[in-house]
This record gives C-alpha cells, structure tokens and sequence, in this order.
C-alpha cells in the first residue's frame, strides 16, 4: 500500500481508503454481519490501509459502532473520519449545538476520544458558511477531539467558496471518471495545502464493470430509471473503447490517482474480496493519452449530461 499525504494536515494516509457506509448494512449494501464486517476492518488494516470513512447516519449509526469495536486495541493504526450534519436517522442539524451533540455521540460509537478528521456531512447551500458552526470546530481542534476539518461536497463551487471563507483542511469530494467538477479547483486546493478524498469512485458500481444496460438494481441502486440506466452503460462503453485492454475498475482508480491533488481513494466495501480488488486497482498505471482522452471524454460529452448520483 502506497500513502500520501492529506494536505498539510501532518496525517499520512494509504491512496486506497475504506468506505465504510456498507459496513454491517445487510438492507442497503449487502453489507456482512457484525462478525465479518469487524473482521474486515482488521483484515484492511493488516493490509496497509489506515483510513477509514464513516458518518453517524451510515446505517443508523451502526457503521461507526461496528468500526468502534474492530479499532479497540489499534486505535493508533487507523485515521478515522467521520462526519456531522445528519443524526443516524437523517434529521438535519448543522447548528453549532447540534456538532457538539454530534461528535459526543460519535465518539462514543467509535469508542475513541478524538476523531483525525471531521467534514461537514454534504451541508446545504444555506448552511455551508454558518459562522457559528466554524467557531465550534476551530474550538473542537483545540480541545483535541478533532485534528483536521472540512466538509464533504460534490462541485468546485462549493470547494471555492470553503477555501475563501474557512479554515478548512480537507474535502471530501463526489470525484470519478464520470463526474470531474470539482477537478477545477484542484490547483487551488494544491496551493493551499487542503487534503482531498475522492468519495464514490466507481460510481456506485458502474465503474466496476459489473453492469450494462439490462441490469436491474435493488436498495439504495435502485433510485435510476430505465433510462438513466441506458445512458450510464452507453458511457462506460466510451470509457471502456478509450482504456482498450485495461479493466474499467482499475482504470478507475488509476485515473483519480493520477491527480497529485488527491490524498486518498474511498471506495466501499463489503467484503475481503472486494477489499482485495479495490487495493490491487491501485497498482495499475494509465499512460497520459489515455489520461487526457478520459478528461476529454467528460469536458466534451459527459459534463452537459448533468448525470445525477
């Protein structure tokens, strides 16, 4: 496992991180039970991967409490971060009352007294430059229960207005071949040392390759229309013409680790298999043709699709 550095945080983090919204989901993600989700997360840390991406609303909190217990004892090997704005059942607060509230409940779940790295859980417009919530974070740092924050957004302009108007330190960022917004304040999140995390990089699974225009979805899947579905596999044909030989799922990875903005990758994961692809992907190169053709790809066909998650 290769690490890189998360900004100038003083955090080293390894380049494939391990999303943890599956962890313990059965209804979702077809997540494993409590047994096989704690083994996995000692069987990624046994591998080089130390960080960890979870939120108090990932299964209903379940998700931060299964980590808790797989990390007592190894606390130190892993970089946690989690989020706050949404309680376990999804009821909005991102008031400075309701992220103190938060991030107590969190650190009992995850049976810790500090969280590396806490992010603004994908904050409304009306709520992304709340005065009060940045005093109660930079209050939280000097406490010590929290090293770094930031917040976890999915366009560039949500990324300028964080970097001209907060102390933050790391972005969490919707980031994969089919979705390269925020890709233009990359250079300015560079200059000014902020971390980056490319969430969802496989787009839900169509980058792995598993799908195509027949396929059916249930669970959180299951929100794309027959239509949507058709124009999805008809993109990935495109990736796939461009990468020729090379895997989609791997070229996936590849193409986001080609940014030497990006700190780390958080695929899901459910189960050791899964974990073993997501951590061998990282291995593949991409030649600069292929690399700017896939830029290309999006500037000129994807980007006025306006495609939703």
């Amino acid at each position: 496992m290769n690490y890189r550095a998360l900004g100038n945080t003083g955090i080293q983090v390894s380049e494939i991180g391990f999303g943890c919204w599956q962890l313990g989901n059965q209804n979702d993600w077809n997540g494993g039970d409590e047994q096989s989700s704690i083994a996995l997360v000692h069987h990624a840390l046994a591998n080089g991967c130390n960080l960890f991406d979870t939120a108090p609303p990932y299964n209903m909190g379940q998700s931060e409490t299964l980590l808790g217990q797989a990390l007592k004892g190894q606390r130190q090997k892993a970089v946690i971060c989690s989020k706050f704005g949404y309680s376990p059942d999804w009821q909005c607060d991102f008031s400075a009352k309701g992220l103190i509230l938060s991030i107590e409940d969190s650190l009992k779940r995850l049976q810790t007294d500090y969280i590396d790295v806490l992010l603004m859980h994908s904050p409304p417009a009306d709520q992304l430059l709340r005065e009060e919530t940045y005093l109660a974070l930079d209050k939280l740092k000097a406490q010590g229960k929290i090293r770094a924050y930031g917040a976890s957004v999915d366009s560039a302009q949500e990324m300028q207005l964080l970097m001209e108007n907060t102390q933050s330190q790391v972005f969490e960022l919707f980031f994969n071949i089919l979705f390269q917004d925020v890709s233009s304040a990359f250079d300015q999140a560079q200059q000014q040392g902020i971390g980056l995390l490319a969430k969802v990089p496989l787009d839900s699974g169509w980058l792995s390759g598993k799908y195509d225009q027949h396929s059916q979805f249930t669970g959180v899947r299951s929100r794309w229309s027959k239509g949507q579905i058709k124009q999805r596999a008809t993109l990935v044909n495109k990736v796939q013409t461009i990468l020729g030989d090379i895997p989609v799922s791997e070229a996936a990875f590849a193409f986001i680790l080609k940014h030497p903005a990006i700190s780390s990758i958080l695929p899901g994961c459910c189960n050791i298999k899964q974990f073993t692809q997501n951590q061998h992907a990282s291995d593949t190169q991409l030649s600069e043709q292929a690399f700017i053709a896939l830029q290309l790809l999006w500037q000129q066909q994807i980007k006025v699709l306006n495609l939703s998650w």
